[in-house]
């Protein structure tokens, strides 16, 4: 379930949701509408030949800083990575990224699949961008670039991103390696959070049970 504009603004200012800097005036009906920053990372194509991910060749990068009030020209074909202004993120929701209509059909793409902000990620998000029209577009750091939706979560995840995330503690750092894949468990959970967890757990094997029986004495 998605929160509306009233949940979003309760969670704000409740701590839920961290969202800075939050303005009522960016709330969309079940969404909130998020800034363009200042930096920008795109290849070196210079010096770059070819990418081979399953070989970990990834392609030079060059990082622009643009100013407010300045710009920066993406032209036709290209990609590149830019960040929000905002630093958000929540321990209790999913955040979804999504673009905005008004971008898409001038050809603006704002993510390509990393469009899932997990529990636990707080972040300036990194969005990749890319011009899939004929003709250059320009991007102004402050411009309103994307849009995020908050939904509920049906139980309160095993595991936080803080712990297993790839870019938990860098999300603009480029090609971070895969962490180790850890078992779920309940550690680093609040006692409420886990406490609810296990009760979950017990609920459910003990349905488990009962359904075996009863199938034993059919």
């Amino acid at each position: 379930m998605f929160l509306s504009d009233v949940d979003i603004i309760e969670a704000v200012k409740s701590g839920e949701i961290t969202l800075d800097p939050f303005s009522e005036s960016r709330l969309q009906p079940a969404s909130y509408d998020i800034l363009l920053g200042n930096k920008f990372i795109e290849n070196d194509a210079s010096s770059t030949h070819f990418v081979d991910p399953a070989r970990k060749i990834y392609a030079k990068t060059i990082e622009k800083t643009v100013k407010d009030g300045e710009e920066f020209v993406l032209h036709p074909g290209v990609s590149v990575l830019g960040l929000s202004k905002e630093y958000f993120g929540s321990d209790h929701y999913l955040i979804q990224v999504g673009g905005k209509s008004s971008l898409a059909r001038i050809g603006l793409m704002i993510h390509n699949t990393a469009g899932i902000i997990n529990p636990g990620h707080f972040l300036h998000i990194t969005f990749e961008i890319t011009n899939q029209s004929n003709i250059p577009i320009i991007l102004r750091p402050g411009m309103e670039i994307a849009q995020i939706t908050f939904s509920r979560l049906s139980s309160p995840p095993s595991r936080n991103y803080k712990l297993v995330g790839r870019f938990a503690k860098d999300n603009w750092k480029h090609f971070v390696p895969a962490k180790t894949s850890t078992p779920r468990t309940l550690k680093g959970l609040s006692q409420p959070d886990g406490a609810r967890v296990s009760a979950t757990r017990a609920r459910v094997g003990a349905t488990l049970k009962s359904t075996r029986r009863a199938r034993r004495t059919k």
